[in-house]
């Protein structure tokens, strides 16, 4: 799977996709999912797609924002995304927008794509009248921009975009064109460089534009999902799942056979696998590992016996059409840090066995489909169709305060395989304030790469089958994760921000789940919209 995607071989870059052929065309799998009837729905181009909202910037003048995306164009070599900014709210000086990076989501298959840059890191597309990567920006002015992502596959007809730093935007339609909009015809950011130089009332700012060239290089990557329970966890990563079946239930302790009750739950679990496993790539590594106590050959042993012993009684269960791989990895894949205050919960989570292998990508959760809520539904991939654009996040559904700030929730909505979660924070004191949201630390023993970033403490719960769904992160290859989150800073006295973070999405037939609120608490009874 690409991560880097040079310029020059971008238009190769179309597998991996399954979804719509057109707007009205429905694919067997999509038959096969959601049934003919229901069809997939009508994409319609209504730019521009607007929000507003105060977005957070590094020098603590957190401004009202204007953002609106006014074309989204797929061309023969790349994708070109058009948007407006203004700002009607007074700051000075040089300012910079703390938002994740702009990143083009696909909400079906999970791929995620990031804007083209040079070798200097400065973005392609309208370009820095003194090359720092700044803009001039004037009270009630607005500034046309252009950026360029990867091209997105033929299949793909609607995307999320993040990055304003105003949450999600979904159901963005991606418009096939021949040619690009074209430049514009005489620039004038360059002109009005200085606040005592504004345009004339009711001009735009437009800035000289850069295409990519041989240097260009963008990150690819995929949403990487996490999803618990007491008897197992999955990770999925692009065509990649683990299942993790956690050692408690397994073993005791310092011994390789299975328990009656572990070989019970290998036995569900080669249930699930039958199911989830690609026949055109049917191996199945089966890994074992250890917690951090005792030394490395020990543990490198006794991982190998104990993926030994459940690769033989997998192999009864499911016959010779998969071919089984053993390895040992002992203590040096820990996911969980040992050694906190949560060393006990830690260890636990890193004595475990995994089975790791290609999934089905034809195989999705339907809603006339039995749900497992034996704790090995974790496996389970639920999709709908991509949520369609709304700049109306609902009514509040629940709220709370800690420590000056108030929290409060509104309803949650799907967006294909995953769940956005949204909420406002408010300063109700008359000092700046961080807020203390947690992660690894208020998460005992939860792996530590799901609990990164302001809102990795944030979980959604599911009360009838136990399942612990964890902030999904965006994985760029090479060890470089981003939370599918947004940051949350210093918030000024009175202000409020609107935040996302984005979960995996539970099957469709659940109505309502828990939100772990790090330090604010636990909601009951949180709706989901379809």
């Amino acid at each position: 799977m690409a991560r880097k995607t040079p310029l020059t071989v971008v238009a190769l870059m179309v597998s991996g996709s399954l979804l719509l052929s057109g707007c009205t065309v429905v694919s067997d799998w999509w038959s096969e999912t959601f049934g003919e009837a229901s069809g997939p729905p009508e994409v319609k181009e209504e730019f521009p797609y607007v929000r507003e909202g105060r977005i957070f910037q590094d020098t603590g003048q957190d401004a009202e924002m204007r953002f609106a995306i006014t074309g989204l164009e797929r061309t023969d070599d790349y994708t070109v995304m058009h948007y407006e900014v203004s700002y009607p709210d007074d700051f000075s000086g040089p300012n910079r927008n703390l938002s994740m990076a702009h990143t083009l989501v696909d909400p079906l298959t999970g791929r995620v794509y990031r804007q083209f840059l040079d070798d200097e890191g400065l973005k392609y597309g309208s370009e820095s009248p003194n090359e720092d990567g700044l803009y001039p920006v004037h009270d009630g002015v607005t500034n046309e921009y252009t950026r360029y992502f990867p091209r997105l596959p033929d299949e793909v007809s609607q995307v999320t975009f993040v990055g304003s730093g105003l949450g999600a935007m979904t159901g963005i339609p991606v418009q096939d064109v021949e040619n690009e909009r074209e430049d514009p015809e005489d620039p004038n950011g360059p002109k009005h460089l200085t606040l005592d130089d504004p345009p004339p009332r009711g001009e735009n700012l437009t800035f000289a534009n850069r295409r990519p060239d041989e240097d260009a290089v963008a990150d690819e990557g995929w949403v990487q999902s996490f999803v618990d329970s007491e008897i197992a966890s999955t990770t999925r990563d692009g065509d990649r799942e683990i299942i993790s079946l956690h050692s408690d239930v397994m073993f005791e302790f310092d011994r390789s056979d299975l328990t009656a009750d572990a070989a019970d739950v290998v036995r569900r679990a080669a249930t699930t696998l039958a199911r989830n496993v690609d026949p055109d790539d049917p191996t199945i590594t089966v890994v074992g590992h250890t917690d951090g106590i005792g030394n490395d050959s020990y543990n490198d042993n006794l991982s190998v016996e104990r993926a030994e012993s459940v690769r033989d009684l997998l192999a009864e269960e499911l016959g010779t059409d998969y071919k089984l791989e053993v390895e040992g990895r002992g203590k040096r894949e820990p996911i969980a840090r040992e050694g906190g205050p949560d060393d006990e919960e830690a260890r636990a989570r890193n004595r475990r066995v995994e089975f790791s292998y290609v999934f089905n990508p034809t195989v999705e959760a339907t809603e006339d489909e039995e749900y497992d809520d034996d704790g090995l539904g974790v496996a389970q991939r639920n999709v709908t169709w991509p949520a369609p654009y709304s700049d109306d996040p609902g009514s509040v559904v629940a709220d709370g305060e800690k420590d000056g700030i108030r929290l409060e929730i509104y309803p949650l909505r799907q967006d294909g395989a995953y769940v956005i979660g949204t909420v406002a924070m408010t300063n109700t004191t008359d000092e700046p304030l961080a807020p203390e949201l947690g992660g690894s630390e208020t998460v005992a023993g939860g792996p530590e790469q799901f609990n990164k970033g302001t809102l990795g403490g944030f979980q959604l719960f599911e009360p009838e089958s136990g399942l612990v769904r964890y902030v999904a992160q965006m994985d760029f290859g090479e060890n470089r994760y981003s939370s599918f989150a947004e940051e949350v800073h210093t918030i000024q006295p009175g202000n409020t921000h609107e935040l996302v973070a984005v979960f995996p999405a539970p099957p469709v037939d659940v109505e309502e789940l828990t939100l772990r609120a790090g330090p604010f608490g636990e909601f009951e009874e949180i709706p989901v919209e379809y």
